[in-house]
């Protein structure tokens, strides 16, 4: 039966959200601001960033037709395992708030993000797409957007408003930088020390999050 976009938006944005919201997605937009070019650095890794979700989610979309009939067919264990899933990224998420004091500073891996080069920085982006929460989360908007039978408009339209969506806390950043330049500055480097001091926080919360879409799924699929 066919769905309409406003009801599969419903089940995109919290998707999307999640995506917006992972401190790995918001942390290395404010990084790659302190690059020694910072503005088409910046630039470079929102476009490498965007043109990644558009790929892996028009991947799922087109692989919906292969994989609808798994889809309408999801087998009672399939949905059992959704939930002890989400409930074990729930329990690592509270570990990981009641340690959150151990990690408050970011890993080296991402401090690295302020010594790229444009080039560097645009596929930096589109290789931070390939992560496993973000893989995940566009092949469930994408399996929804395919199995929905939505007009090729629609289809477009929800498309563009969950990558909109899921890039909105990288944009912001760069191009909050890119129109006012040398004076976010300061408001950047308070943020960066921020994130830095509450990286193992944020990623709880993060974890937690994501453990509940996976258990409502589940939940709901039974």
């Amino acid at each position: 039966m066919a769905e309409n976009w406003a009801s599969v938006l419903t089940k995109l944005i919290p998707l999307a959200l999640v995506i917006a919201l992972s401190p790995i997605t918001v942390i290395p937009a404010v990084l790659v601001l302190h690059a020694p070019r910072p503005r088409p650095a910046g630039l470079a890794f929102l476009g490498g960033w965007v043109l990644g979700l558009v790929a892996l989610t028009a991947a799922f979309v087109g692989a919906s037709d292969l994989l609808g009939g798994l889809h309408q067919a999801r087998p009672t264990w399939a949905s059992w395992l959704r939930v002890v899933l989400g409930l074990a990224l729930i329990a690592f998420g509270v570990f990981r708030w009641l340690t959150r004091h151990r990690h408050t500073k970011t890993p080296a891996w991402l401090r690295s993000f302020t010594k790229l080069t444009p080039g560097r920085a645009g596929a930096t982006g589109a290789a931070l797409v390939i992560r496993p929460e973000v893989l995940i989360l566009c092949a469930a908007a994408g399996l929804a957007i395919g199995t929905a039978r939505l007009s090729v408009g629609a289809a477009l339209t929800v498309g563009a408003v969950y990558v909109i969506v899921s890039a909105s806390t990288v944009a912001i950043p760069i191009l909050g930088y890119v129109a006012a330049g040398d004076r976010l500055d300061d408001a950047l480097e308070r943020l960066k020390v921020w994130m830095e001091e509450n990286h193992g926080a944020m990623m709880a919360v993060i974890l937690v999050v994501i453990g509940l879409i996976v258990v409502y799924n589940g939940i709901h699929a039974l």
